[in-house]
């Protein structure tokens, strides 16, 4: 325990923020279920969605990459109660969308704006949601890496053909803020594409949720025989994921890591800490780390510094890489760092 204590200015402590990126990559073998036979694939008995592991995921070693699940809005065409989970696929739609989207002045839930202006033009009122796990997306996604390869062709049996990629196209620069749930940008099938109308769904950043109109995959959706709606509306939302982790490529981005730090600069002046608190420093009233009767000055080796709250509690502690020698004709500088 110290019993020197040196007090701290406003002009000695500084906060920076660092944004570190990873690249994740996730190949369409593990989400297909051609590696693992499905068997990394977790349902549940609501049926609301399906989670996607990317290895058995009754194994301890398993890691959850994200849900897929599906729905449309209650004024879309497809709002029938003779559909299969009709109710499920509406409440899906509209809890993404309260979320992701907000409301309007009277109170209604907004539906998702094909080019995230809100303000008309065409709606997204069919997607298909793909929330990716906070494992992979950490605190948010970097703006412009999202590519995801998926299948368009109309055969089941080989996923890995007529693949077409979208992505958020230069959205570093061209993104929305009028979210409640963070920042966006449209998704677009090219970046020649990227600034139209044309987009093909919408990408999340703080979420980490992709929004893809079902409009998308054509009349060739994810199965030999149906089209789009006939799937979206004649199967449960788990055939429906089924059919689209079915027709993954590949999909890639980097995530953000953002890591805050306080620095403080401990100044040891040449008139302070020459000398230990230690019981062991003097021996015989005589300094140990004195290497003679001839040197009159105190000297001392710093090893640590000790950061105290203002009633005198230790709340975290650095170590130097060796002991520094301090003595009346020398000055430290110690950066000490605290991440959080």
């Amino acid at each position: 325990m110290a019993t020197i204590f040196k007090t701290l200015s406003s002009d000695d402590i500084t906060s920076t923020r660092t944004l570190l990126h990873e690249s994740v990559p996730v190949t369409g073998t593990i989400v297909s279920g051609s590696t693992y036979s499905d068997n990394n694939i977790k349902n549940y008995s609501h049926g609301m969605f399906q989670s996607v592991y990317d290895y058995p995921y009754l194994s301890s070693s398993a890691n959850h990459l994200f849900d897929l699940s599906c729905g449309y809005s209650s004024d879309s065409g497809l709002n029938n109660a003779s559909y299969e989970q009709n109710s499920k696929k509406v409440n899906i739609y509209s809890q993404m969308a309260q979320v992701l989207v907000g409301y309007d002045s009277t109170g209604s839930i907004l539906n998702f704006d094909r080019d995230g202006d809100l303000s008309g033009g065409s709606k997204i009122k069919e997607a298909y949601f793909i929330n990716l796990s906070r494992l992979l997306k950490k605190d948010e996604l970097k703006k412009g890496t999202f590519r995801l390869e998926c299948g368009t062709g109309s055969a089941y049996a080989t996923p890995f053909s007529d693949l077409g990629q979208i992505g958020d196209y230069n959205a570093d620069t061209n993104y929305r803020v009028n979210s409640p749930a963070g920042e966006y940008a449209v998704l677009y099938t090219s970046s020649a594409e990227a600034n139209s109308d044309s987009g093909v769904g919408l990408l999340y950043y703080q979420a980490g949720v992709a929004v893809i109109t079902a409009s998308y995959f054509g009349a060739a959706i994810m199965s030999d025989t149906d089209a789009a709606e006939a799937l979206m509306t004649g199967s449960d939302i788990q055939a429906n994921a089924d059919a689209l982790r079915h027709r993954f490529g590949d999909l890639d981005f980097n995530n953000t890591i953002e890591l805050n730090s306080t620095i403080y600069f401990c100044n040891a002046n040449h008139n302070e800490f020459n000398y230990s608190s230690n019981p062991t420093y003097l021996s015989s009233s005589s300094i140990r780390v004195k290497s003679g009767k001839a040197q009159n000055s105190p000297s001392s080796y710093i090893t640590s510094v000790g950061l105290y709250s203002s009633d005198n509690e230790l709340i975290a502690t650095a170590k130097v890489s060796e002991p520094l020698k301090k003595d009346p004709a020398s000055t430290l500088t110690l950066r000490v760092r605290l991440d959080y």
